[in-house]
């Protein structure tokens, strides 16, 4: 696999794995069969989409949402579901896109953009919210990424990042030790370089807040608890 492109070898990956999805199967999620090598993992996404769902909500106005690393475009077309929304979905990867844009760009007030925001390429963009839903471990540099996204985002904005691990420092090491063999032992070993494991001490810098804590007693007592934090970044 040395010398393969990072899409190439993304979507190669994914399909070993059995996470590449029909446009049929791709309309229903987060729904999935309960016999679904993924059930558990889907039910997670569901629950994380439906809370972020209620949230924006929860504003009672309209708001453009920019999804960044949208994948397969799924979370973008729930975010639709907040009324008022208009929401876009911005990845790198033109094969995931393509499908997005033919399962749901024919829906009023969402669309699809290949690129990387770092680029400046939206530097015109003006946001009300940002998403990274399981997709900020795809950003060397978590500060980068914060801040590039802050400068997008209209007065009041937020970011908010779902689905991600978050590590101690002591647990760094050991994270990417693991996140290495795994990718060997898939025939991947190149994914490794392209996964990066954060701190929540590298938000720091910034006005953050977490509006689930998974580390939390009552959260980890929890039955099918989410594990991950979900993490909103105020504009300051």
């Amino acid at each position: 696999m040395k010398g393969m492109a990072f899409e190439e070898m993304y979507i190669s990956l994914r399909v070993k794995e059995n996470r590449v999805y029909s446009d049929k199967q791709l309309l229903n999620l987060p729904n999935v069969d309960p016999g679904h090598a993924y059930y558990k993992e889907w039910l997670i996404r569901k629950r994380s989409c439906r809370q972020l769902q209620r949230y924006l909500t929860s504003k009672k106005r309209n708001l453009k949402i920019l999804e960044i690393g949208c994948g397969n475009g799924w979370f973008a077309a729930q975010l639709l579901k907040v009324r008022g929304s208009k929401v876009t979905g911005i990845d790198i990867n033109e094969s995931e896109l393509a499908q997005a844009e033919r399962v749901f760009g024919g829906k009023p007030g969402i669309s699809f953009i290949s690129g990387d925001i770092r680029s400046g390429m939206l530097k015109e963009a003006n946001v009300d919210i940002i998403v990274f839903a399981a997709s900020v471990q795809y950003f060397p540099s978590l500060k980068e990424i914060v801040k590039t996204s802050l400068d997008h985002l209209a007065e009041g904005g937020e970011i908010h990042i779902l689905d991600t691990p978050f590590y101690l420092p002591g647990d760094l090491e050991a994270a990417r030790q693991r996140t290495v063999t795994y990718y060997a032992s898939m025939g991947f070993p190149g994914m490794a370089d392209h996964y990066f494991h954060h701190g929540i001490d590298e938000l720091k810098p910034f006005r953050y807040e977490v509006l689930y804590n998974a580390s939390s007693l009552l959260n980890k007592l929890v039955w099918r608890s989410n594990p991950f934090p979900w993490i909103c970044v105020k504009r300051q």
